[in-house]
């Protein structure tokens, strides 16, 4: 099934029509941090490169045009934070005391 090229002239005009109206980093901002935003990501992944049925491919496309799935990162946050979310993790980090949030910690280890 012959895919189009999503990140082409239309997605590069969306994209930056989109960061000119949110520039700012919303994960930076959840962090009281203002970096600007120079990527747009799906919220939810699109999953256009391993969808195989039609309606699969409508879904995706749907899913990467769709606003609402959008959200302004840096690249910092994009490529580090939003990848081990994508691939289950759902993000490092402590809470107020210091305990790690993540249960495969070194420190929950033996703890059971």
């Amino acid at each position: 099934m012959q895919k189009k090229q999503l990140y082409n002239f239309r997605w590069d005009k969306a994209r930056r029509a989109f960061l000119a109206k949110n520039p700012l980093c919303v994960m930076c901002q959840a962090h009281h941090l203002i970096h600007p935003a120079t990527v747009v990501d799906h919220i939810i992944p699109h999953r256009l490169r391993f969808a195989q049925t039609t309606e699969e491919v409508t879904a995706a496309q749907k899913r990467f045009w769709d606003e609402k799935n959008w959200q302004p990162l840096c690249v910092q946050h994009h490529n580090t934070t939003k990848q081990r979310m994508e691939k289950g993790n759902k993000g490092y980090g402590c809470d107020e005391n210091g305990i790690p949030n993540h249960p495969n910690s070194h420190w929950y280890q033996g703890k059971k």
